[in-house]
């Protein structure tokens, strides 16, 4: 899965155009998604679905019995989840973002975010696995996550996420089908790339300013593509959460400002392990070195 060399030298020329970010995903919210993502010429508009069967996902887990799983979490709630203490509030968001898309237009990309700050932030991909304990936690500790949802993973149910959102966490897009980008010409991926950023914005109503490639792989192709239907960032990862543990592309340890990749993945990917499982075992060691867990939209 190579890129071509101008594909790298773009990358890394949009790379290092990183600096501050101000995102306008609320003020666009009220706008109709068809004024979001002009279509090119010939180009259909991907339909708006919740489940495959274009219904609203059920309610699912905690707020099946509609329970609020929020209100319902106790104080000790993180003993759940094997922690030995609550996870601590981030600090309040910075008065700016330290992320912006570069001086070109196209989308910043970054698998960290400049910052002081002692967090790192947990990002979620895919959408294969529909575990409902997962509201649950995500309830009782107070952990915020960014969830980047293909349509082919996650199509069957998007009702789930519905319900993750509705805890405060943000739904963005990951591609329609999960290709490798960079395998396609341009006009194939910015269907990949505006399709499922269209649904999303169709499905949750709120446009999602953020998109992450499959399998971080892009090239200056993805970036226009990405650009030209409302992309402001594209974040990577430095860490990666996988069921033997947490794995770093370089070093050995965390950083303030880390992007942390994890999966909605079942015990049969992680080897019998829960999604909740190796979710409690990351936030047990990011806790362990020092830091806590901030919302990647406050920074980028």
């Amino acid at each position: 899965m190579r890129r071509s060399r101008a594909g790298r030298r773009s990358s890394r020329a949009a790379t290092a155009a990183v600096c501050l970010l101000a995102l306008t995903a609320c003020a666009d919210a009220a706008r109709p998604p068809h004024e979001w993502f002009p279509e090119s010429a010939g180009e259909s508009a991907a339909p708006a679905d919740g489940r495959a069967d274009g219904k609203p996902g059920a309610r699912h887990a905690a707020g099946a019995s509609g329970e609020d799983p929020a209100r319902a979490a106790g104080p000790e709630a993180y003993l759940r989840w094997g922690l030995d203490r609550p996870l601590d509030p981030p600090p309040a968001p910075p008065a700016s973002r330290p992320v912006r898309p570069a001086d070109s237009g196209l989308p910043a990309v970054t698998g960290r975010v400049p910052t002081r700050d002692r967090v790192v932030f947990l990002t979620i991909d895919d959408g294969w696995e529909k575990d409902p304990a997962l509201i649950r936690m995500a309830a009782d500790l107070g952990l915020p996550f960014s969830m980047f949802l293909s349509h082919s993973a996650a199509g069957g149910d998007y009702g789930y996420f519905e319900e993750l959102r509705r805890l405060g966490n943000s739904v963005h897009g990951h591609t329609v089908t999960h290709p490798d980008l960079t395998s396609l010409p341009y006009a194939a991926q910015r269907r990949q790339v505006c399709g499922q950023q269209r649904r999303v914005a169709d499905r949750f109503g709120v446009r999602p300013a953020l998109f992450r490639p499959p399998y971080g792989m892009y090239d200056a192709a993805t970036l226009r593509a990405a650009a030209s239907c409302g992309v402001r960032a594209m974040p990577t990862w430095r860490a990666e959460m996988k069921a033997s543990g947490l794995e770093y592309r370089s070093g050995d340890r965390l950083r303030p400002g880390d992007i942390v990749l994890a999966h909605f993945r079942g015990p049969e990917q992680q080897g019998g392990r829960t999604m909740t499982d190796v979710l409690a075992e990351l936030v047990r060691e990011i806790q362990r070195q020092g830091f806590t867990v901030a919302r990647l939209e406050d920074y980028m």
